[in-house]
């Protein structure tokens, strides 16, 4: 199968996710299309389709194990609670901070990006009035830290990460806390001091943060969850006891129930838990088609011959095959599976762990997952009252976070791995 097939099937994808077809389907049409135009016949495009899908399915069951953990965080409240008090805790003083920090916290629990910034962005509008600041720059900030806590979190893309590569996924979760760290403050003292120059006026620090919501569960019983999940998730780096996802994180989300005296709302958890995550699973199916396809094709020899006019050419195959696929599919899991699957042959191969693997190609998911034929991308607009126009200015600097992201994973991969 020709790279070129490949590489058209891909832009059918692009082009139909943009006209607002369902992307699981768009990405199936667009295997189907680019196995054909990669010159296989119809039976072994089919074939290479399904085996696609099969490779994904184990990461596909834990990532609706992990519907348990998100849908209690957001129904019962505790990823409010965590949101109001790392902003109550900070202070508007840093208000950059705070947002930042509340959207790592919650998605690094296992809150889908999206939801985080939905969560955390009342609170950043409200105190964004207040103290004069743009709803632009408080949503930059929400979507960077967002980033940050993406790459270290149970979430669906270092999942299906680490599944795809045979890695532990606390393994892969640690291994980028260094980079979420150094993106973190890029976020917040880099593009921050960007952000107070073009808004000189805004009133940093001159009221107080405001008083947090009724009905809310209290900090320590909201955080219960998430700490049980991923202490659960890293018994086996620091013990040698393994817990599999598939425990963990339905465990962690049934203890913040217990936690919080929410058991009553149960059902309405699991509901919204499966509501989200069978939405990945879906897309996932599709992402698993056409990644079966670029597996299939030699798209991957292209990558590598041009990867190869570098000195560390087969060590980069993982950050920029995510890098591309991310900026494809226009999101953080699907990169991720797409990459995974489709150049994880490769990247052991070339002579990187498994587990450094998977981290490079987590973070390089975030460089382009944002682009416009996303849905990432209206959601995070729709949320921060912006027109497209706006929400387009700021893509550039969405990129320089991820970028930095992946950099700093591919550097620690060097010194470390």
């Amino acid at each position: 199968m020709t790279a070129i097939g490949a590489l058209i099937g891909l832009a059918l994808a692009i082009f139909l996710i943009i006209k607002k077809v369902n992307p699981a389907f768009a990405l199936m049409a667009g295997a189907l299309a680019g196995g054909l135009a990669g010159g296989t016949g119809l039976t072994s495009v089919v074939a290479a389709m399904v085996s696609g899908v099969q490779d994904v399915a184990p990461a596909i069951v834990r990532v609706l194990a992990a519907g348990v953990l998100s849908g209690v965080l957001v129904v019962t409240g505790a990823a409010e609670t965590i949101a109001n008090g790392v902003i109550r805790a900070m202070g508007e003083r840093r208000v950059y901070a705070a947002m930042a920090l509340a959207a790592m916290l919650l998605t690094a629990s296992g809150v889908f990006i999206d939801v985080a910034v939905i969560t955390v962005a009342p609170i950043a509008l409200s105190a964004g009035r207040r103290l004069g600041l743009a709803n632009s720059h408080l949503l930059l900030m929400m979507i960077g830290g967002g980033k940050c806590g993406n790459i270290v979190s149970p979430n669906p893309n270092t999942i299906i990460a680490a599944e795809n590569l045979g890695a532990d996924l606390s393994s892969v979760m640690i291994a980028n806390i260094l980079p979420a760290i150094v993106g973190f403050i890029f976020t917040v003292w880099v593009i921050g001091a960007v952000l107070r120059r073009r808004n000189p006026q805004a009133q940093f620090g001159v009221h107080n943060a405001a008083a947090p919501s009724e009905g809310l569960p209290s900090f320590l019983t909201a955080v219960a969850g998430p700490i049980v999940a991923i202490g659960l998730l890293i018994l086996r780096p620091l013990f040698g006891i393994t817990v599999d996802p598939l425990v963990a994180l339905p465990a962690g989300g049934l203890v913040g129930l217990i936690a919080m005296r929410k058991g009553a709302i149960v059902h309405k958890c699991l509901a919204y838990g499966i509501e989200k995550m069978g939405g990945v699973a879906v897309l996932l199916v599709g992402t698993g088609t056409i990644a079966g396809v670029i597996k299939a094709s030699s798209i991957k020899d292209v990558l590598l011959n041009l990867l190869g006019q570098t000195s560390i050419g087969d060590r980069l195959i993982a950050p920029v095959s995510a890098m591309l696929m991310s900026g494809a599919t226009a999101s953080t899991t699907a990169g991720a599976t797409v990459a995974s699957a489709s150049f994880g042959d490769a990247i052991l191969a070339a002579g990187d762990s498994a587990v450094w693997g998977a981290a490079m190609i987590n973070s390089g998911a975030t460089v382009f997952d944002h682009m416009p034929h996303g849905s990432f991308f209206h959601a995070t607009a729709g949320v921060g009252e912006m027109s497209i126009s706006g929400r387009l200015r700021l893509i550039p600097y969405e990129s320089a976070i991820g970028f930095v992201l992946a950099l700093s994973t591919f550097i620690c991969y060097l010194f470390i791995g």
